[in-house]
C-alpha cells in the first residue's frame, strides 16, 4: 500500500508527524529517505514531541543513535556513514525491543531492516511545502496508514 500526503506548512508536518506519533506502538519501525534538507529530522522531532519526548532531539549523524524515552522509547538513527560498512549496531536489539526506531538514509543498511515496516519519502517541493511518500511493508503499516489518512 501506497499513501501520499502533500504538506503545505511545517504546522502540517508537525500535525501529521503527531497524528503518526499516537498511532505508535513498541516495535514499529519507521525508515525516512529524502535529500538533505528535506526534512526527515524536524518530521522526527516532531513525532518525538507527540510521544511525550521532551529532550532536544536533533540528528545523530555523527554518532549514529540517539535514544529518547517518553510514552515509548524512541531509537532514532542517523546510518548515512555507515554506507559501505558492515557494521552491526546489534540491530535486533533495536528494532525488537521496546522502542519504537526510525531510521534516516535507511537503504544503506536495507538488509539489516526489518521485513515489515513503514517507508517514508518526503520531498521537498518548496521552503514550506513537501510531499510525503508513505509505503507499508505488512498488515501492522498498512493499518497505519489508513489510519493517517482518516
Amino acid at each position: 500500500m501506497t499513501v501520499e500526503i502533500n504538506i503545505q506548512s511545517i504546522e502540517d508536518t508537525k500535525r501529521l508527524a503527531e497524528k503518526i506519533a499516537n498511532l505508535l506502538e513498541a516495535q514499529d519501525t519507521i525508515t525516512l529517505e529524502g535529500d538533505l534538507g528535506a526534512g526527515k529530522t524536524t518530521f522526527t522531532q516532531f513525532l518525538a514531541k507527540g510521544l511525550g519526548i521532551t529532550r532536544t532531539v536533533n540528528s545523530p549523524t555523527f554518532t549514529i543513535l540517539k535514544q529518547y524515552e517518553g510514552r515509548l522509547p524512541l531509537n532514532h538513527l542517523d546510518v548515512y556513514r555507515l554506507a559501505n560498512s558492515d557494521e552491526d549496531l546489534g540491530w535486533d536489539e533495536l528494532f525488537f525491543g521496546d522502542a519504537v526506531s526510525i531510521i534516516e538514509w535507511a537503504h544503506l543498511i536495507e538488509e539489516d531492516l526489518p521485513e515489515e515496516r513503514l517507508n517514508i519519502q518526503i520531498k521537498r517541493i518548496d521552503d514550506n511545502a513537501r510531499l510525503f511518500l508513505f509505503e507499508a511493508k505488512g498488515k501492522r503499516y498498512e493499518q497505519l496508514c489508513k489510519e493517517i489518512i482518516k
